[in-house]
């Protein structure tokens, strides 16, 4: 029973990684189909999802121990603050995010916030996100990346089945389907994963943790850097195959309300700087067919970015005095970015 509230066609993956790539667009509201879509599901403000985790514990004891196992051999799968050590150089911090506003995540441990005081420099995956202008000259210079630009519509070229199964979810929503119509299926399905107390708190003016630290460190006169652009990330996004984005589109819809268990588990797990656990939960609750798609978007979207950030880092690191924040699913793992700065010369070691 259990294992049936989770598996709906490969969600977990798209709508919980589709979140991370794309929530900083929720958070400025900057297309008034998000914000048409937003204002029709910000009308319940609580938060009412639970720990599927918990559930595994109680209704699965069995699969809940192979998991405990497995997330505890996952490289560096446990903590979120993390020093960074070179010979000669100031130390540095590499921490672990989530990308969103809920006080569990926003709020630092006081390890966390000591690392952050004691940095000159405050780095976050893209400064893009704190300058609405940067953010609508990117739509500009690449509106193709989220909307169909060339007279395609989200369902058209679609086996008929998919189509009518898109349609009458949007229309069971109360969402006009020709209202989203231009919307990149992927783009859709990130929307609509977003629980109604995310989008509420957004509304209030509530930042996401990584804008967070980026204002705390402006106002405290730290410099702020980023690590990658927004282009960057959205055509990443969009080089994944259109199939795959549309079967997500398609679970997202389906899954409904219960997105709010996805995202309460993840809190839960970020809580307890569990990240490690992560990644097995959510691959053993993948169908079978899925995990083609499933490697293909772990290697877009986190081995090939974790690369980029290690690069785009170690500028940083060798100035010393720096607070790196990512996203915490690019630390852990033998390509996260912990290990790969410890085989580019560092000394990264626990510091939460």
């Amino acid at each position: 029973m259990t294992r049936r509230l989770f598996v709906h066609r490969g969600f977990s993956d798209l709508a919980l990684r589709l979140l991370a790539a794309v929530n900083v667009l929720f958070a400025l509201g900057f297309l008034a189909t998000l914000l048409l879509v937003a204002q029709a599901r910000a009308e319940v403000a609580t938060c009412a999802g639970r720990d599927l985790l918990a559930q595994i514990e109680t209704g699965e004891p069995a699969t809940y121990t192979r998991l405990q196992s497995e997330a505890a051999a996952v490289p560096n799968g446990r903590g979120l603050l993390w020093k960074v050590e070179k010979p000669g150089v100031e130390p540095s911090w590499l921490f672990g995010t989530m990308h969103l506003t809920d006080p569990r995540v926003t709020d630092l441990t006081q390890a966390a916030r000591a690392a952050y005081e004691s940095a000159r420099t405050v780095v976050i995956e893209t400064t893009d996100i704190l300058d609405q202008s940067k953010m609508m000259a990117a739509m500009i210079e690449r509106p193709d990346l989220m909307m169909y630009t060339d007279g395609t519509t989200l369902t058209s070229g679609l086996p008929p089945e998919k189509a009518k199964i898109i349609d009458d979810a949007l229309s069971a929503r109360g969402i006009p389907p020709a209202s989203v119509a231009r919307m990149k299926p992927w783009m859709l399905a990130a929307t609509l994963s977003i629980p109604a107390c995310e989008t509420a708190r957004k509304a209030a003016g509530l930042p996401i943790l990584d804008v967070k630290l980026a204002e705390d460190a402006k106002a405290d006169g730290k410099p702020v850097e980023g690590l990658e652009t927004m282009i960057g990330q959205l055509d990443a996004m969009a080089s994944l195959p259109l199939s795959m984005h549309v079967d997500g589109l398609i679970a997202t819809l389906e899954l409904g309300d219960r997105i709010q268990d996805v995202f309460e588990t993840m809190v839960v797990l970020y809580e307890r700087e569990d990240v490690g656990m992560i990644w097995p939960l959510f691959r053993t609750v993948l169908p079978d067919g899925d995990a083609a798609a499933y490697e293909a978007f772990e290697t877009v979207m986190i081995d090939a970015r974790n690369a980029t950030m290690r690069d785009n880092a170690i500028p940083f690191l060798d100035a010393g005095g720096a607070f790196i924040a990512v996203g915490a699913l690019h630390l852990p793992g033998d390509g996260g970015l912990i290990e790969r700065l410890r085989a580019a010369g560092y000394s990264v070691t626990p510091a939460g």
